[in-house]
Formats: C-alpha cells, sequence, structure tokens
C-alpha cells in the first residue's frame, strides 16, 4: 500500500509541475502534449537458476513504475519540438540472489531497487518530412551502473508513404564485481577480484524502411545491429564440473558478442474494427545463437472507445556451444568458456496475453485528462520450465 500511495504523489506532484511549467512558458508556446503513468507486476519461476549452476529457484519478483513527461513547442518555421522527461524506478526481490552468500541470512542482491531517469529531445520538419533528434540515459542498481546516449534521424516521403529511420546508442556500463562467497579469498584464473570495477560497452545501430502499400496494409523491414564488449557473463553465476566434486567456478564468456537481428513486421486492417499485427525476427550472433520469433496481435473494437487485442508470440533459440547442465561440463574437455545460464540454452517459449484498452478526448472515469487506460496481462511458458506472469497498467494523460 505504501508503494502505491507514493506512486499515486509522483504523478500528482509531476502533473503540477508540468502545469507550472507550462503556464510560465506560454509565450514560448511550450505546452503539455502528455503525461504517461505505467506500473507494472512481474513474477517468474523456475528451477534452473545460473547462480546455484543452474539448479535451484528463479523466483523473482519486481515492482515497476515509471513517469513520462513529453512537452513541445512550435518554432516560426512551424517545426515542432518534443522535449521528454522520464524516471523509472524498479524494485525486485529474486531468491537466488540470496545463494551469493547462503551463509548470511539476506544477500545485498536479494532485494533492489533500479532508478533509471532519462532525457530526449525531438525536432520535426514538417516541411521536408524530416526527424532529428537524440537522448541520454543513466541507470543504477545495486552492482550496476549504465550510461546511455542516441542520436536519430528520420525521413519521410513527400507522401508520407515510405520512411526511412536510423538509430545509433551507446551504452557505457559498469560493474560491481560480486563473486560467488567460496571464491572470494583464493587465487582463480578469473579475470576479475571482489569488489573489481569491470567494463561492459554496448553499441546499437537500428535502421527501419516502413512503407504503407494500399490501405490496408503497411509493412516494415528493420534491424538492430550489435556489438558488446567488456565482462558479458556474470561473475557470481556458478559453473560446476562433473569431475571436480562440488567445487565451483564463475561462469566465463568471451569479452565480445556481435549482434544481427533482421525483423519483418506487416499490419492489416481488416474494415472498422480488425487489425491483424504481426512481426518476425531471424536472430543470429558470434557466440552461435540463432533464434527464430513470431508474433501475432489482433485488436478488435468492441465501440469507438473500448477495444481488447488478444496476442501470442513464439519464440525458439539454438542455444551456445558454452552451454551445458549442472556438472555437465568437465575440466578434461580444457574450454575457454563455460555457463550454466539457461538463458543461453536451446529453448523454446510462449507468450500468450489479453490487452484492454479505453480511449476517450473528454476524459475517463471521471478524470477530465485521462485520454487512455490500457490494461494488459501476459503468460509465459518456456520449455526449461520457467513460468513467468506480468500485468501492466498505463495512463495517458493530455
Amino acid at each position: 500500500m505504501k508503494k502505491i500511495v507514493i506512486t499515486v504523489a509522483a504523478l500528482v506532484m509531476c502533473l503540477n509541475v508540468a502545469k507550472a511549467q507550462s503556464d510560465s512558458t506560454s509565450n514560448r508556446k511550450l505546452k503539455i502534449d502528455e503525461v504517461n503513468f505505467i506500473t507494472s507486476y512481474y513474477h517468474q519461476d523456475g528451477n534452473n537458476s545460473a547462480v546455484t549452476g543452474g539448479i535451484g529457484s528463479e523466483k523473482l519478483d519486481d515492482f515497476g513504475n515509471s513517469i513520462d513527461l513529453q512537452l513541445s513547442r512550435f518554432d516560426k518555421k512551424n517545426n515542432k519540438h518534443t522535449f521528454g522527461v522520464e524516471l523509472g524506478i524498479d524494485v525486485y526481490s529474486s531468491a537466488s540472489s540470496d545463494k551469493i552468500d547462503p551463509t548470511t541470512i539476506s544477500s545485498a542482491s536479494s532485494k533492489d531497487v533500479r532508478i533509471s531517469p532519462s532525457l530526449n529531445y525531438l525536432k520535426e520538419n514538417a516541411k521536408n518530412n524530416t526527424a532529428l533528434g537524440g537522448g541520454v540515459s543513466f541507470s543504477q542498481e545495486f552492482d550496476y551502473t549504465s550510461i546511455g546516449a542516441n542520436v536519430l534521424f528520420a525521413k519521410a516521403t513527400k507522401d508520407k508513404n515510405r520512411e526511412f529511420s536510423a538509430k545509433a546508442s551507446v551504452f557505457l556500463d559498469t560493474w560491481s564485481v560480486i563473486l560467488p562467497v567460496e571464491l572470494r579469498n583464493i587465487e582463480t584464473d578469473f579475470k576479475y577480484k571482489q569488489g573489481d570495477n569491470a567494463p561492459r560497452n554496448s553499441y546499437n545501430l537500428a535502421l527501419g524502411l516502413s512503407q504503407v502499400v494500399n490501405q490496408r496494409l503497411q509493412v516494415s523491414i528493420l534491424t538492430d545491429i550489435g556489438y558488446q564488449t567488456g565482462l558479458l557473463g556474470t561473475a557470481y553465476q556458478r559453473v560446476y564440473f562433473g569431475d571436480n566434486g562440488n567445487n565451483a567456478y564463475s561462469e566465463k564468456l568471451p569479452d565480445n558478442r556481435f549482434k544481427l537481428p533482421v525483423g519483418l513486421r506487416a499490419n492489416y486492417f481488416l474494415g472498422d474494427k480488425f487489425i491483424l499485427r504481426s512481426f518476425y525476427r531471424f536472430y543470429t550472433d558470434s557466440w552461435s545463437l540463432t533464434a527464430h520469433t513470431a508474433e501475432l496481435e489482433i485488436p478488435y473494437k468492441i465501440t469507438p472507445f473500448v477495444s481488447v487485442a488478444p496476442f501470442y508470440r513464439f519464440y525458439s533459440q539454438s542455444g551456445v556451444d558454452y552451454f551445458k547442465p549442472y556438472k555437465e561440463h568437465l575440466l578434461s574437455d580444457n574450454s575457454e568458456f563455460y555457463t550454466s545460464d539457461y538463458d543461453l540454452s536451446k529453448f523454446t517459449s510462449h507468450l500468450f496475453g489479453l490487452n484492454f484498452r479505453m480511449v476517450s478526448a473528454n476524459g475517463l472515469m471521471g478524470v477530465k485528462k485521462l485520454n487512455v487506460v490500457e490494461l494488459r496481462y501476459s503468460y509465459y511458458n518456456r520449455s526449461t520450465d520457467l513460468t513467468s506472469h506480468l500485468i501492466t497498467l498505463a495512463l495517458k494523460f493530455k
């Protein structure tokens, strides 16, 4: 209850500040476009925790909130300038994180808060149908700090039926290395020691081309090329070898990774009530992992103001060569890299869900400025016996 009260109070404060900004800058035509508030609860369970070598509880709970404020103004050339400010706060608890140091009642990582503010800017030129923008972000939790930046460009044709977009981003992250308790005071061949700061840098280039084929069909082709370098494994995740008793090692993975996903999206309008939204993506990387994703969402308008959208996603991946389950690695194999993290194993997964949406320009539930309410639920099931539930509430004020 305390979390909910704090969340609502923060939203009210944000709205009051935004109104004051709008009133005080009316001579510069700065106005509030919208305020978005999202709250979510995530729960997962499984029995293949990487912290304990691929066995043990994967139970995790996460309560997340974010507030996004969008302000805009038009200049003398009728270019639109949009300024975005977002603050995200996540509170999570993890059963497996307690096992980093099982001698304690509760380890430092069993419960944590992640704070992630960001700033964004976008300039839209109506005359030549271009958009140019960028942003910065920051995120911090108990063992991880991330600083990010991005720039983006988009260009549409004169009739706006075709658009090309590009976005380059960089994340300069730092791990505070935490080793399993039994490895902290002994000599190992692991590159880092307990308490070291280890880098993890990510560079991405997202490209997109969308086309309106006709009045009913829209298609897009997308890619998000990525390269990572630094500590890409998780130091406190254990690996046990079948020919070495119960002695644990820290997970060891390559210090660079190239990623190449290519996706195709198609939206087809079936009259005034139905839309078919489909998506397919192929993924491959330098760790020899390949994956396929297929999604389908079917929004249906019950009334002009109320809609529901069932959705389904299928995912399949090959797994990396460095993965083996608990005690199936062998020291005699002389492997340079090894992990028992089932996120890198071969698996298939299914996600089912339903989205409920209400829209009104005149307000909803007695709140004049509340224009959109969305409630979304999804259930996830993986062939490694990992399951999860996610429920999200999104409110838009304009």
